[in-house]
């Protein structure tokens, strides 16, 4: 049995690279950016007036000009106009191109207006509210380094380039893979001693959130069913994730089929809790990746977490940042077990607490719907107490 650690590290080198391909814009939404992007103009394109008001030459005013004749209006959308009489002003609005031969913008706050004339009646700053073309970003400059997960705010971006379709970074190819003569359909009433399905319901919303629906195959506990279903997904999938199956009762077939079909064990069991029976294995023919968590809910939940999350960030090319907590409350600590215990996050000030969250166990599945992740702790001689920092696996 190997240390958390290990774990993980064994479980990283087996990240990949799956690809790009090319989507309409809209589709690209949390996707992971594979192309720089650059500005194909300046930004703003042109000088641009950020007030409603008008626009004016600031030597005019300089020369104790006070009142000037209003020459016509400018919105926005139009082409560049220009200021013809430097004792004349133009009305403009926000979003308009500052005409020639202007060079401030005063706002209507600022102004008394009558019989077509423009008074000051506060001393304007030359270049005042004009947004200047290319002070953002000039033409040919980067925009958007790929490996960044687009967001609303770099769709606006991509847009205001022309980008109707975007390379981003491929998702894997996801079964996931529930097992046991206990789990019913969800619609279905169970029996007494049946359950209804809800590990691999709660791996497909997660696998949502990271742009990939997932296939889901049941398959009762019956070894050459299993085997001819696991051989082909496979052969069919990039990954699979599996739920239950890998304890030693009699029915937990999975490692033994694994073996059978060829598929690689990197490790199985790992001293950590809960989940200690994960099984990872790789299938070199076919380049899938195996991950086979418990069945228990919480510990195919924070699994999930811990391992297959991370690997799939560092898959995409976003890598893993750490995250820590303070703890709000004492902690007994396992001398031999690095222990995922369910936390609830607050704010205390500017300081992010983890409240931990009393559960019945790794079967405690209504426990997960109040859990924000996981505080990872170390085995050690002593407990961790309140006030102290730990690691933080979000869930959410």
């Amino acid at each position: 049995m190997i240390t958390y650690e290990e774990a993980f590290r064994r479980v990283m080198l087996y990240t990949k690279d799956f690809g790009t391909v090319s989507v309409p814009l809209m589709e690209s939404v949390n996707c992971v950016l594979a192309e720089t992007i650059y500005a194909d103009r300046d930004f703003p394109p042109f000088n641009r007036s950020t007030k409603d008001g008008i626009a004016l030459q600031f030597s005019a005013f300089e020369a104790n000009e006070q009142r000037f004749k209003i020459a016509g209006v400018i919105s926005a959308g139009l082409p560049q106009q220009q200021l013809i009489h430097a004792t004349s002003c133009l009305e403009i609005m926000t979003g308009a191109v500052v005409p020639v031969n202007a060079d401030t913008v005063v706002m209507y706050e600022d102004i008394d207006i009558k019989d077509g004339f423009a008074t000051l009646h506060t001393a304007p700053r030359e270049g005042q509210n004009i947004h200047v073309q290319g002070s953002d970003k000039k033409a040919g400059t980067v925009l958007l380094e790929k490996g960044i997960r687009i967001a609303a705010s770099e769709i606006g971006i991509l847009a205001s380039v022309g980008k109707t379709s975007v390379v981003i970074r491929k998702t894997p190819t996801v079964c996931v893979i529930s097992t046991g003569d206990e789990l019913v359909p969800v619609a279905q009433t169970p029996k007494p001693h049946q359950i209804r399905t809800s590990n691999v319901l709660s791996l497909q919303a997660a696998l949502i959130k990271e742009n990939i629906v997932a296939t889901h195959l049941h398959l009762q506990d019956d070894k050459p069913v299993i085997e001819e279903a696991i051989l082909k997904t496979l052969q069919d999938y990039d990954v699979l994730l599996l739920s239950g199956g890998v304890s030693k009762g009699k029915f937990d077939f999975i490692p033994e089929v694994m073996d059978e079909l060829g598929v690689e064990k990197v490790f199985h069991k790992v001293l950590q809790r809960p989940g200690r029976p994960f099984w990872f294995g790789v299938h070199e023919e076919y380049e899938t990746i195996v991950f086979s968590f418990p069945g228990n809910p919480v510990s195919t939940f924070s699994n999930y977490y811990v391992y297959f999350s991370p690997w799939l960030k560092n898959s995409m090319g976003l890598g893993v940042r750490d995250r820590f907590v303070i703890l709000n409350n004492d902690v007994e600590i396992h001398p031999v077990l690095t222990l995922y215990i369910p936390v609830i996050l607050e704010w205390e000030g500017a300081t992010l607490i983890a409240r931990t969250i009393e559960n019945n166990g790794s079967g405690d599945l209504t426990s997960l719907a109040e859990t924000d992740g996981f505080a990872c702790l170390p085995p050690g001689d002593t407990s961790y107490k309140k006030g102290d920092q730990v690691h933080f696996i979000p869930s959410k």
